[in-house]
């Protein structure tokens, strides 16, 4: 068995920030990478909205780059993945996939959220080539071009309001014949000149030569008058929701109906003393980068506190 002060479980730039104060407060952290290093950016390519680029940088790139900073002031990190935990007392136990022990005096749980995807080939294929599921993060790509945001709840139409002030067009693809949104998302929407909302539609796949050029859809799948429909476009925006990787968490955290765990107070910390939480997996509502990499900071120094105090 290790035992450790700080276990950080995930990467990413929530993670890795958390890893970079830790470090600097001495408290030797351990950081788990994931199933993913680096998280969601590593699946971008270019990030033009973090502090710090002003030419934009490449989102692996990135996360080498806070990653290297981390481990320059001593975080310990390693790839691979936390499977299993015991929160039942502290120091609190983790088990990795090799089934190694650690015991921690403080945790910090940065594990991210994953993006839904429709679970076409064409999704992987163009990834970072015209596929987004982040608006906010890849929209000003997209200026004056026409892309499809797919989803009828609120967060497609907010992405698809967003994309309508920076696209010449944006289709919005809707698999039922209404849309699951607020009513005043879905006015703000049916007023928009340059939104067209294409009801009853399924995505069918995607193709271009140098990137997304359009998507293949068809209209009334199943029914008598189905019809197959090609539009143009040059982006193509998933907003059918994130789930959390947090399913290890939940029978000792309180998490919300989709998973998201909980926070006291708007502050990292949870339920469990000496338990904090950073980033997207707490987070349904901003999923941005800087946001994420802010909670991580702010997790490592409610960690450095705690011991301090205990």
């Amino acid at each position: 068995m290790e035992h450790v002060k700080c276990l950080i479980i995930g990467s990413g730039p929530a993670g890795y920030t958390a890893a970079i104060y830790a470090s600097r407060a001495n408290l030797h952290p351990v950081e788990y990478s994931g199933m993913q290093p680096g998280g969601q950016l590593t699946q971008t390519t270019e990030v033009e909205n973090f502090p710090g680029y002003p030419q934009g940088v490449d989102g692996n790139q990135m996360m080498m780059d806070i990653r290297e900073q981390a481990e320059r002031f001593g975080a310990d990190i390693r790839d691979g993945s936390i499977t299993k935990v015991d929160f039942s007392s502290r120091p609190y136990k983790a088990w990795d996939e090799n089934d190694n022990e650690i015991e921690a005096d403080t945790v910090i749980i940065a594990t991210g959220a994953s993006a839904k995807y429709l679970g076409l080939d064409d999704e992987r294929k163009y990834n970072g080539q015209g596929v987004s599921a982040c608006a906010t993060c890849d929209g000003f790509f997209y200026r004056k071009k026409t892309v499809a945001v797919v989803g009828g709840g609120d967060t497609a139409c907010e992405d698809a309001l967003y994309l309508s002030g920076l696209a010449k067009k944006v289709y919005l693809i809707v698999r039922k014949p209404f849309l699951r949104a607020s009513q005043v998302m879905q006015e703000r929407v049916k007023a928009a000149e340059n939104i067209e909302i294409l009801f009853e539609h399924n995505t069918l796949g995607l193709f271009g030569e140098n990137g997304v050029e359009g998507a293949h859809l068809v209209k009334r799948k199943g029914e008598a008058d189905e019809q197959l429909v090609d539009i143009q476009i040059d982006g193509f925006f998933l907003a059918i929701g994130h789930k959390p990787n947090t399913d290890i968490f939940k029978e000792w955290l309180d998490t919300d109906e989709v998973g998201y765990l909980k926070k006291i107070d708007g502050t990292p910390r949870t339920k469990l003393p000496g338990i904090f939480v950073a980033g997207d997996c707490a987070d349904p509502v901003y999923r941005q980068a800087i946001s994420a990499a802010g909670t991580g900071c702010q997790a490592a120094i409610e960690a450095e506190r705690f011991l301090l105090e205990h």
